[in-house]
């Protein structure tokens, strides 16, 4: 088959076009290239830093007493108002008296019978030994006089501890306060039978000024205080040692300091903590026993401690945490650190980052060791107490 001369004409301009657009679909791209990412950085710089651990806790009255009656009885009156603030000594109830008055009216008069009758026993004892020097009268005698003499003296003995035995009774009717503080409810009623010692506290006194608040701290916890201050990463000094603060439920700092007491000597085996005991001055009755608090116990102060932000943070595929930084040629680097506990908004490093550490707080997620970056300054609220802005690269 012959083509006309159009149709010829027709295919060549094709082939042409064809051939204009392969050719400038070779040209290079003309636009500007990317530039390194950038990312904000923080000089690390270390600082002295007070090292506290919280501690969860239960407050505990600095004195508890059990009211209980010492003599048996009916309760004739309730002395004090519940819920009151009481004084040692104070009376608190008063148990019928009457049988106690009449039992030391009892022993009153025997002791007054037997000394009534010492005088002519004594009398008789020494005539008759008079007469047994003379031969007068048998010493049977004399020996009788003796004993009677004995067993008068005796008997006035027994008289007078009766006496100081029914006056001691007679004294325990009125039940009266063994300490001060403040009084709880009654758990009788005028009317009722109480008996001498009894299981069931008629009402109980606790002293909540001062009060006790007892934290219990691992004893994990409590041996790596005491290496890091034997290698001397952790040191105290007079002010701080034993200075403890206190949050209350509701999360509002208590204004009063306390300062700790005593460390017990027993581990409790089934949670591998002992407890600390610390003293609050509770002048304003804020605390009540049993309240859930928790104490800010300080252990020391670092010198030479290096924070870092908490948004700085990121971790390995196994969960271990790593930051990264940037060296003096602008290379990011990734560094593994070792954290010891948060402060604030930020973490308190082991080891992993030192003074002078460029660390990478914004644009982390983009880069990659290896990575060329332009670094900026950080200025967010997040810094650091102990880092600076990083100096901005020309």
């Amino acid at each position: 088959m012959r083509m006309d001369n159009r149709t010829k004409r027709t295919i060549a301009a094709g082939v042409f076009a064809a051939a204009l657009l392969l050719g400038g679909c070779g040209q290079p791209n003309a636009g500007p290239r990317p530039g390194p990412p950038e990312v904000a950085v923080m000089t690390i710089r270390p600082q002295q830093v007070v090292i506290a651990t919280e501690l969860t806790g239960r407050t505990s009255a600095h004195l508890v007493s059990d009211v209980r009656p010492q003599v048996g009885g009916i309760i004739q009156k309730r002395l004090f108002t519940e819920g009151a603030d009481v004084k040692a000594g104070q009376p608190l109830y008063q148990i019928d008296p009457a049988t106690y008055q009449a039992a030391l009216n009892n022993a009153r008069a025997g002791l007054a019978r037997a000394e009534a009758s010492l005088s002519a026993i004594r009398l008789k004892a020494d005539r008759l030994r008079d007469l047994w020097a003379d031969k007068a009268v048998s010493r049977q005698d004399v020996d009788d006089a003796e004993a009677a003499l004995k067993q008068t003296e005796a008997d006035i003995q027994f008289w007078k501890a009766t006496v100081e035995t029914a006056q001691i009774n007679l004294k325990y009717t009125t039940v009266t306060a063994p300490i001060s503080g403040r009084i709880g409810r009654s758990s009788v009623t005028p009317g009722a039978l109480v008996t001498a010692h009894q299981p069931a506290a008629l009402a109980v006194i606790q002293q909540l000024d001062p009060m006790y608040v007892d934290v219990p701290q691992s004893t994990a916890d409590l041996l790596r205080l005491r290496k890091n201050l034997a290698e001397g990463k952790l040191q105290r000094d007079g002010t701080l040692r034993n200075k403890v603060r206190l949050i209350l439920e509701d999360g509002t700092p208590y204004p009063q300091a306390g300062s700790l007491q005593f460390l017990d000597v027993t581990v409790d085996p089934s949670t591998g903590s002992v407890v600390l005991r610390i003293v609050f001055p509770n002048p304003q009755g804020v605390l009540l026993p049993g309240m859930f608090v928790r104490a800010v116990v300080q252990e020391g102060f670092d010198k030479k401690a290096i924070l870092m932000p908490q948004q700085a943070i990121s971790q390995d595929p196994k969960g271990n945490p790593l930051a990264y930084t940037v060296d003096a040629r602008g290379i990011v680097q990734k560094r593994g650190l070792v954290l010891d506990r948060a402060i604030g908004n930020t973490w308190l490093v082991s080891s992993g980052l030192a003074a002078g550490d460029r660390l990478i707080v914004e644009g982390g997620l983009k880069v990659k060791p290896g990575d060329a970056v332009k670094v900026v300054p950080f200025e967010g609220g997040d810094r650091g107490p102990n880092a600076t802005p990083a100096a901005k690269t020309p």
